[in-house]
């Protein structure tokens, strides 16, 4: 009797290894899969050139030179490696900027962990917004560390850019003493300094789009870099 309920035990667990195995090979499978699976990238935003049938250069944030708070100066090379969102603001105006930055605190404390992403907030009124009034502004924002920018310069090279390399503005101008620029547009930059995508400051579910929208661009510039180097 003991031997057959040790034959009978012996069949059982050969029987559950035999289930086992082929249920394990599937769980491995899908979950592998599901690693491999391309992510959902973003769209490019602004004017194209096609060289050629399978080549096509995208629209590029132009170099510039500008002033933080800190007094140091941002440019491409400071930020090459960061995904940054930028916006178009200045510290007296009581409209829409004190919701954009509101709104823009979120995601800075939102993805205080992640040292790929950068908020760079340019100034559009640079007479009045020097680098000491910037860096009370970025103090009353709780801002104390150099994850969010806030930047004063040229008045034309921050207008010209704005236009022409963010594309956040269609109003035209030069830049002059009557000039002004207002818009309550964002726009998400790549490391490469593509703009992969506009959001409405103002608009809360434009935010959680934002949010969406930085975790996709981060998740693609991680499955590039274990696929595609």
């Amino acid at each position: 009797m003991t031997t057959f309920v040790t034959i009978m035990n012996g069949k059982f667990n050969y029987y559950w290894l035999l289930i086992l195995i082929p249920v394990g090979f599937i769980v491995w499978f899908l979950t592998s899969k599901k690693e491999e699976a391309p992510v959902n990238y973003l769209a490019y935003f602004g004017p194209k050139n096609y060289q050629n049938a399978s080549d096509t250069v995208y629209h590029l944030v132009p170099d510039f030179e500008f002033t933080d708070q800190d007094g140091k100066k941002v440019n491409k090379e400071r930020i090459k490696a960061k995904i940054y969102v930028t916006e178009y603001f200045f510290t007296t105006c009581q409209s829409i900027c004190p919701v954009m930055n509101d709104h823009l605190v979120t995601v800075y404390k939102e993805f205080k962990d992640q040292p790929d992403l950068l908020l760079l907030s340019h100034t559009v009124d640079p007479e009045t917004d020097s680098v000491h009034v910037l860096k009370d502004y970025a103090n009353a924002h709780g801002v104390n560390d150099g994850r969010w920018l806030f930047v004063t310069g040229d008045k034309k090279q921050l207008y010209h850019l704005a236009r022409k390399g963010y594309l956040l503005s269609v109003d035209e101008g030069d830049g002059g003493e009557e000039d002004f620029v207002h818009t309550q547009n964002f726009a998400l930059v790549d490391k490469e300094s593509h703009i992969r995508g506009f959001y409405d400051g103002t608009d809360s579910l434009e935010i959680v789009r934002l949010k969406q929208d930085i975790r996709k661009l981060l998740k693609e510039y991680e499955y590039k870099s274990k696929h595609l180097n």
